[in-house]
């Protein structure tokens, strides 16, 4: 990120708390994020998932509990995280310094958005094959490196993941009436070939939000580069401050 040069050296120090996707870890948040987020001096934090019914509450209350030892923060998430750290932030202007929302899945109530029910026909996998039963069903057809995080990823979040697909598939995410009244810069990271995150969903938002830009890749390119998803949202974010 050599040719931010000049915006890199105007950033403050600060802590960026970014959340995963529903069924996912912090350890693919930090292959996402890690590199252009440490490119700029800042600081990245991935909590990993809080089991069961209690991911989405429990994401909220870290964001609360780092906020407080750490002061403001760029919050941030992929798919369901990129809901909850909109929703905490929406919630904390005051505590937070920007967004950095990576494939946004829907706004307001889920209804029939295609990443909810991917998630409920996941968790109904998992409920009568077992975990590893659900993967080799899930895995089937799909690339090779998004069957290598679905296997790691599901088999840390054991016994819990079905109620944890669950969770995630019913709670809303920030209406874009909540996203008008945001206003801090907001970086938004968008597959354009991606079907379960669509990229319509991503340029919702940003109309919504004051202060926004939307960075475009590829989940070709997410699949031989992970950063290629991050870089895209923390340029966006860098265009909206």
């Amino acid at each position: 990120m050599g040719e931010d040069r000049n915006v890199t050296s105007a950033i403050p120090p600060t802590t960026a708390v970014v959340l995963p996707g529903t069924g996912s870890d912090e350890v693919f948040v930090r292959a996402v994020f890690g590199g252009p987020l440490r490119a700029l001096g800042i600081r990245l934090l991935a909590p990993p998932p809080p089991p069961g019914e209690r991911l989405a509450e429990g994401y909220l209350e870290e964001l609360d509990r780092l906020a407080d030892e750490h002061g403001p923060l760029l919050v941030g998430g992929i798919s369901f995280g990129a809901h909850l750290s909109a929703e905490w932030a929406a919630r904390n202007p005051g505590r937070c310094t920007g967004l950095l929302a990576a494939l946004p899945a829907w706004n307001g109530p889920a209804g029939r958005a295609p990443a909810s029910l991917a998630a409920r026909l996941s968790a109904d996998l998992v409920d009568e094959n077992g975990v590893d039963g659900a993967l080799a069903k899930s895995s089937d057809g799909v690339p090779e490196w998004l069957a290598a995080e679905l296997g790691r990823a599901w088999r840390r979040h054991g016994d819990g993941l079905a109620s944890s697909l669950r969770t995630a598939a019913a709670h809303p995410a920030p209406s874009l009436e909540d996203l008008e009244g945001l206003d801090v810069p907001v970086g938004i990271g968008a597959c354009v070939d991606d079907p379960i995150h669509p990229a319509e969903v991503a340029r919702a938002w940003a109309d919504a939000l004051p202060r926004a830009e939307v960075g475009e890749s590829t989940l070709t390119a997410l699949g031989a580069d992970r950063e290629s998803l991050g870089r895209a949202t923390v340029l966006a974010w860098l265009k909206a401050r």
